[in-house]
């Protein structure tokens, strides 16, 4: 069975002789929910972004399914079924909840627009009850939720976020957290990069923890958080009777 996203031999970043990301090797299966975890500075965000066609490429690919999509430009990996939230300017503040929704639906066909925004406003029922309010007026969990409904219209297969929990209370943490457990188990396969561990392992079918730009473990997510492997590479801990 072909993994719905996967990576080969992934380098990227923004300079060409200083990669970022070095020779990942990435497979999701479809329907999972994978973390990225990993040190501040291990590449998790500039891998996602290298995915999402952000970031340059140098070498190796990134395919959803059976389709390379390397080279596809940005605006066009979601026609591919690739949604992908950035963890900031991720909404446009000055337009209302539902004009945000509606410019995201401009990729639809003329037909199917208004439904799916109706399909949105039934996920979503706080987005719901105020569609005319200003995007920028909403509070932070809010908006992370107007986020997710954006990249969710035209029905991606995968979904992407960067660091959703970013800036939010651990109430507002776990409820956004909730609902894209909910959209996963709806069948959309979710990729998720994250700080906050014990939340995202949490949800998280699986997770696959980045040192330096490489994939140093993986591994169900259930138990990981006690793994010392886990401790050593990802909190700096030592392992015990490992030598100074």
């Amino acid at each position: 069975m072909e993994p719905a996203l996967s990576t080969r031999d992934l380098v990227a970043g923004y300079e060409p002789d200083l990669p970022i990301v070095r020779g990942v090797d990435l497979q999701v299966r479809g329907g999972e929910l994978v973390v990225l975890l990993g040190p501040n500075g291990a590449g998790k965000s500039t891998l996602v972004k290298a995915i999402a066609g952000l970031v340059p490429v140098h070498s190796g690919t990134a395919a959803l399914g059976t389709t390379d999509i390397t080279l596809v430009p940005a605006h066009e990996k979601i026609r591919h079924g690739l949604a992908f939230v950035p963890q900031t300017e991720n909404i446009f503040a000055t337009l209302s909840i539902h004009d945000n929704l509606r410019a995201a639906a401009d990729i639809l066909p003329k037909d199917r627009r208004a439904r799916r925004i109706a399909d949105l406003y039934a996920m979503f029922p706080d987005l719901a009850a105020r569609p005319s309010l200003r995007a920028g007026q909403l509070s932070g969990g809010q908006r992370q939720m107007l986020a997710v409904a954006r990249a969710l219209v035209v029905e991606p297969s995968v979904l992407i976020l960067d660091e959703p929990s970013a800036g939010l209370s651990p109430k507002i943490v776990a409820e956004v957290f909730a609902r894209l457990q909910a959209i996963n188990r709806a069948g959309v396969t979710i990729v998720l990069v994250e700080q906050n561990v014990k939340a995202a392992l949490a949800i998280a079918d699986r997770a696959v923890i980045l040192v330096e730009g490489q994939v140093r473990h993986e591994g169900p997510a259930a138990g990981l958080a006690e793994d010392p492997i886990v401790a050593e590479l990802y909190l700096g801990a030592r392992r015990h009777g490992a030598a100074p």
